[in-house]
């Protein structure tokens, strides 16, 4: 990537720090960055001081933080340096890049170790709720070597892809999604059909929806802690399902994936079918076996639905692990939805992917062939 940013890395940046975080004259801006992200983390300096921010750099090398992990550091690094809490309390924006680059390396360390790392969470987020801080993650931090050739990929392609769903108009997007909001108020059943012979219908909550639209919410406190910072690329509306209600068949169009930061095992051709309320079959074309593990060992609530979403991103096309922010494109979960403020509280979250879906709302149509009427 030497030579300067792409034309296409230059204006997704921009948008990013425009439209997204509506960086300011004179406000302070940390940018976070590991080996792997550094080039475009520098294009977020430049486009930060384009709009008179005053942008702090901080990297962490892969090379010393893994020789800190091998010498049993996991704690120490879990405990951030007084400078960097200064400056977090002193900083209006906050973009942060994934890491560290070698994924595949990360996935052999244990989790109790791998918690370690991140000691400095609660203190962080608090922190960052306290001042307002207006904060994004950059999924494109997830493209890395390992992963790549974990799943098949092209690396240039998913970059580009996952640069292109940056180019989305939030407005647009927050739009989107109160008028799925509006649609849904007040209303009681789900039905969702495509040509792939899903047909499922489901019930909701009656819980208030969420909408990801990629802008930051540091003091609405209807988005958990972690949610206070928006991920990017972006684009899904959210909302809670009565845990009781469920009936027929979802199939994936789209992989299925763990919702965990590691191992990033996917399980492609995915199909679960609900009768009388549970989940009463699933089966996938791979990791079925590795599903039905992690699913035996889940926690009650397991059985039932957790959440529907449904895509708000026009830029987004098959983008891996970022598949339900394509526009029209809908994901329904098992497992756990108190995160939305619903009663299921699984340790288990788990769905089903599809584009190109039907869906209505007490028998008005309010998404057809994945275009929200």
């Amino acid at each position: 990537m030497s030579g300067g940013p792409s034309d296409l890395e230059r204006a997704a940046i921009r948008n990013v720090v425009r439209n997204y975080l509506r960086v300011q004259p004179d406000e302070n801006v940390i940018v976070d960055t590991w080996a792997h992200t550094l080039p475009i983390a520098s294009t977020v300096v430049d486009e930060v001081r384009r709009a008179g921010g005053r942008a702090f750099l901080a990297y962490e090398d892969d090379g010393a933080w893994w020789r800190a992990v091998e010498r049993k550091q996991t704690e120490l690094l879990g405990r951030l340096s007084d400078p960097y809490w200064a400056a977090l309390e002193a900083a209006d924006v906050y973009v942060m890049f994934w890491g560290p680059g070698d994924s595949a390396r990360v996935e052999k360390v244990s989790e109790k170790r791998l918690d370690e790392t991140t000691g400095w969470f609660d203190r962080w987020y608090r922190t960052a709720r306290s001042t307002g801080l207006r904060g994004t993650r950059m999924d494109v931090g997830f493209v890395t070597d390992t992963r790549v050739r974990h799943w098949g990929l092209r690396e240039r392609g998913w970059r580009q892809g996952m640069l292109q769903a940056c180019l989305a108009d939030p407005k647009e997007m927050a739009e989107n999604g109160r008028r799925l909001a509006q649609a849904l108020t007040g209303k009681k059943t789900v039905r969702i059909t495509h040509p792939n012979g899903t047909d499922v219908e489901v019930a909701l909550a009656g819980r208030p929806s969420r909408t990801y639209d990629g802008t930051p919410h540091p003091k609405d406190r209807a988005y958990g802690r972690y949610d206070m910072l928006a991920n990017l690329p972006a684009g899904e509306f959210r909302v809670a399902l009565d845990s009781k209600t469920a009936e027929g068949s979802i199939v994936a169009t789209e992989p299925s994936y763990d919702l965990t930061w590691y191992p990033w095992q996917t399980y492609p051709g995915g199909r679960f079918t609900f009768v009388d309320g549970r989940l009463s079959s699933f089966s996938f074309e791979k990791g079925q076996t590795r599903f039905a593990k992690r699913f035996s060992s889940a926690t009650s609530g397991k059985d039932r639905t957790g959440s529907l979403s449904v895509g708000l991103n026009p830029r987004a096309k098959h983008l891996p692990y970022a598949d339900s922010i394509e526009l029209g494109s809908v994901q329904l979960s098992v497992g756990s939805n108190a995160y939305l403020g619903g009663s299921n509280r699984s340790d288990l979250c788990a769905w089903i992917s599809l584009g190109g879906s039907d869906i209505s709302v007490d028998g008005t149509p309010i998404v057809r062939g994945g275009r929200i009427l």
